[in-house]
């Protein structure tokens, strides 16, 4: 970002602002944070130094990550954790009876009366960790999942929340964590997109593109949409078809003025990713359709993520399309569940998450089951969140209303600890009062895992230091307990 100075007309820095402004008093602050984001680097370590990537070759992190690859497997509305994954005896207990305290309501149809889980939970696994009934394929998994029962995020509106997951803050315009990852360690196959989306053919989530958004980095690193249904990718091919050589022909016409601007204009940015794109796009006219094609897999697979169901056939084909993916090198994968926010329980809760549980146990199980089985598990972090969970008391008698106090992510794979419950929410489920993890801390861990420090991992964004859980203000820290072997090189 660049400013005119009212006397003399011409542009400045937002460095140079900083300078002559204040008494230089900016400049200070501003290399007191790049003192402080150097001091973050441990012991022996080079001293942080801004990434200047343009391509998506692939690259090593700060160190030997245990994983590789991440699928994300977003579960838009909010997932009651209580009704879940998080069983709460007392709330079963003083059903029908006032919360003690009180509770932060987001709608204004709330009573403050305490509502006991429909379903029943038992152990499960040999882990024996507990987990309901409504969620049968998922408990089959217990002994692979790393459950985080102790999460809290910022805000109680859908946008925000989402916002934050993807970015650590609740403001839009910063990079989502599929960019971070894939802008610093790019990609394995070349002609495929290192971040790729898989929503519902009906429509956007809530908040849209945002949540795959690559905000000041590079647009080569924002997600790419592909469709699980139809033409596995947008606008891939020309609407009529054209004479032999004619596409080549003008592509490398293209090109041409395209190098032409470029080299006129250097630190065009967008022109640059532009140009990767298009040759992208070229590319993946031969790769997208073969590697998207589940046609080819074994009845036994296809049947496995429920593809011979009606119910869950939708879902199961964008997750069996995100293992087939991953398989291919792509380096991380956004998976949506049906549109447009199904786990937003506002009403029946019971009915509601029958429902979505339906269409996504089954598959989201068996692409656990499936990476294991052919040996990609270790290496790929499976990510399965919402933006927040729900309260413990009653909404229009029979639902539950956002919560940001307290909520459960899984996490499966990547060097993560299988059969593990970290962390606790009060005897309600409302609150994260044990060991408690923010978004922040959650991304500064799976980037841990993929080898990135994210206290060394900067970006000077308009001369300003940026992180990908933004560090200096969140205060993210790497989340030691739930990693099998930590690298001994995470700085948190």
């Amino acid at each position: 970002m660049r400013y005119e100075h009212k006397t003399c007309g011409s542009e400045i820095s937002r460095r140079d602002l900083l300078k002559s402004s204040g008494l230089g008093f900016g400049q200070i602050v501003l290399a007191y944070l790049l003192n402080q984001l150097d001091a973050f680097a441990v012991e022996g370590a080079p001293q942080v130094h801004p990434t200047d990537f343009k391509d998506s070759r692939p690259r090593t992190g700060h160190f030997k990550g245990t994983a590789k690859a991440m699928i994300q497997l977003m579960q838009n509305g909010g997932p009651s954790q209580m009704d879940l994954f998080d069983p709460k005896p007392e709330l079963t207990k003083r059903n029908g009876q006032p919360h003690p305290q009180g509770v932060e309501t987001f709608q204004p149809n709330n009573r403050n009366i305490l509502l006991k889980s429909p379903y029943h939970f038992e152990p499960r696994g040999q882990s024996g960790i507990e987990m309901s009934d409504v969620i049968p394929h998922l408990a089959g998994v217990a002994d692979d999942l790393c459950m985080i029962r102790s999460m809290h995020t910022e805000h109680s509106n859908h946008t925000e929340a989402l916002i934050m997951l993807q970015t650590c803050k609740i403001f839009p315009g910063r990079p989502a964590i599929g960019s971070w990852i894939t802008y610093a360690l790019g990609t394995e196959n070349q002609n495929l997109p290192a971040y790729i989306v898989l929503r519902d053919p009906a429509g956007y989530n809530t908040t849209g593109k945002l949540v795959w958004s690559s905000g000041w980095l590079s647009a080569l690193y924002q997600g790419v949409e592909f469709n699980s249904s139809g033409a596995p990718v947008h606008n891939l091919y020309p609407a009529l078809a054209l004479p032999p050589g004619a596409q080549r022909d003008r592509l490398d016409f293209l090109a041409g003025m395209n190098a032409s601007y470029q080299q006129r204009h250097p630190k065009e940015i967008e022109l640059e990713a532009r140009i990767q794109n298009f040759e992208l796009a070229a590319r993946m006219q031969l790769a997208a359709t073969g590697v998207l094609d589940v046609s080819k897999e074994t009845d036994t697979t296809r049947k496995l993520y429920g593809l011979d169901n009606p119910t869950t056939a939708a879902y199961g084909t964008r997750c069996l399309m995100a293992r087939r993916l991953i398989e291919a090198g792509v380096r991380f994968v956004q998976v949506f569940p049906p549109v447009f926010q199904p786990w937003d329980n506002h009403i029946d809760i019971e009915g509601e998450l029958q429902r979505i549980c339906a269409q996504t146990d089954q598959p989201s199980a068996a692409l656990i089951k499936d990476l294991k089985g052919r040996g990609l598990l270790d290496s790929t972090i499976i990510m399965w969140t919402g933006e927040f969970g729900r309260l413990p008391i009653t909404e229009n008698g029979n639902g539950r209303d956002h919560n940001r106090h307290g909520f459960t992510t899984i996490l499966a794979g990547g060097g993560f600890k299988g059969g593990f419950a970290y962390g606790e929410t009060d005897e309600f489920g409302y609150k994260a009062v044990v060991n408690p993890v923010s978004v922040p801390d959650l991304q500064a861990t799976v980037l841990a895992a993929l080898g990135i420090d994210h206290k060394r991992f900067l970006f000077l964004h308009n001369g300003a230091p940026e992180t990908p859980t933004d560090v200096l203000i969140s205060g993210a820290n790497v989340v030691r307990p739930l990693m099998k072997s930590p690298p001994s090189e995470i700085n948190s």
